[in-house]
């Protein structure tokens, strides 16, 4: 059975740090990308960042660069996301995802949710201000 299980979400002030991790399972880890994505109320499903997890080839949003950082453990099957300096904005419910390898290598489009076949269930990111 395919899971990708996200934890590591809260409540933290605004300026301050959170990380996130995805803990993946059921699939060839190595065969696939692991993307962050992330949805705030009434708004569009958002694509935070992407490692390919066979070159550890990173990818990043423009609103998050120099601010989150995303790392690949393969050893364990995990991807995480070092979220720091948060801000009110980044509010949202953030999932992982698993993107095949070879199609993420081809198309470059990390950001597009279509493109995954698998989905977490999500972890609630709140940041106050």
């Amino acid at each position: 059975e395919v899971q990708l299980v996200e934890s590591g979400g809260g409540l933290v002030q605004g300026g301050g740090s959170l990380r996130l991790s995805c803990a993946a399972s059921g699939f060839t880890f190595d065969d696939y990308g692991i993307g962050w994505f992330r949805q705030a109320p009434g708004k569009e499903r958002e694509g935070v960042s992407c490692i390919s997890s066979s070159d550890s080839i990173t990818y990043y949003t423009d609103s998050v660069k120099g601010r989150f950082t995303i790392s690949s453990d393969n050893a364990k099957n995990t991807v995480y996301l070092q979220m720091n300096s948060l801000k009110p904005e980044d509010t949202a419910v953030y999932y992982c995802a698993a993107i095949g390898a070879e199609l993420l290598s081809a198309t470059n489009k990390w950001y597009d949710g279509l493109m995954y076949d698998y989905w977490g269930q999500g972890t609630q990111v709140t940041v106050s201000s």
